[in-house]
């Protein structure tokens, strides 16, 4: 017995196996993807911000945004930002006129409220279609918008690195195509009556033959039947007309800016 209660007890140890040791599942792969994913959106967006200009961002920023911006101004905002050459011509009379098929109110301010809506509009879809392609924007630096006495004005006007028509005629150059299209598309929000007025630069005086008179109505004309080619209803047209070089819309009434065409939207009374 003496020799029993002397023996060292036996210790056990047990030691707990964990399968697949150093192996913490796959829960991690999944989290560090999507920060992956996330970073390279990231850094995609940060790209796109700095690559693309202001126009474009927002071209796109229309394209997802359904809802139709007013304009507050009452002209000399282009569809790209530009100036309206006349700031003096613009304002609102009292009056009716059409737009989007309904008739415009009585007053001054319901008309002239409804005349902005429709330019938002011509505006927004404009530069959702220069959000489309460089050819598009490229063309649309041409085009400058703004409510005056006479209604909606979407005046389309030479650059100096990029004229409208072909050395010095009425024939028209591609970009006025591009531009027509577009346009006629755009006019299609409203069935308001329409004219179309042609102006040129001023030439020489000392010309014995001087062709302003018959090169503005000219290109007024070629401009209403590339509108009529993209779309516009004939019967909207009410009238065409050439006002030569009398009304420049800069201090040099020589310069490539006063070649323009004026597309109006007419008020009902006009």
């Amino acid at each position: 017995m003496a020799g029993s209660n002397n023996a060292a007890p036996v210790i056990i140890k047990r030691k707990k196996i964990v399968a697949g040791e150093g192996h913490h599942g796959g829960a991690w792969k999944v989290a560090y993807a999507d920060f992956v994913t996330a970073m390279m959106a990231f850094f995609l967006l940060m790209w796109l911000l700095g690559a693309t200009t202001e126009k474009q961002r927002k071209g796109v920023a229309d394209y997802f945004n359904p809802t139709v911006t007013v304009s507050t101004s009452g002209g000399g905002e282009g569809v790209l930002g530009g100036d309206a050459p006349m700031p003096e011509q613009t304002g609102h009379t009292s009056g009716t006129g059409v737009a989007g098929g309904r008739v415009l109110g009585d007053g001054p301010e319901s008309d002239g409220a409804r005349l902005k809506e429709v330019k938002a509009e011509i505006d927004r879809l404009l530069t959702a279609f220069g959000g489309e392609s460089m050819t598009m924007q490229r063309a649309l630096r041409h085009v400058v918008t703004r409510v005056t006495d006479e209604g909606v004005v979407l005046e389309i006007h030479d650059l100096p690195d990029a004229p409208l028509f072909q050395s010095e005629g009425a024939l028209a150059t591609p970009v006025l195509h591009t531009i027509t299209d577009a346009m006629a598309e755009a006019l299609g929000i409203t069935q308001a009556q329409i004219a179309v007025n042609g102006h040129v630069r001023a030439y020489p005086v000392v010309l014995v033959d001087n062709p302003v008179w018959t090169l503005s109505a000219a290109r007024a004309e070629t401009v209403r039947q590339l509108l009529q080619d993209g779309g516009l209803a004939p019967g909207r047209v009410q009238r065409v007309v050439g006002h030569a070089d009398r009304r420049p819309v800069t201090a040099d009434p020589m310069a490539a800016r006063n070649n323009r065409i004026e597309v109006v939207l007419l008020r009902e009374d006009r």
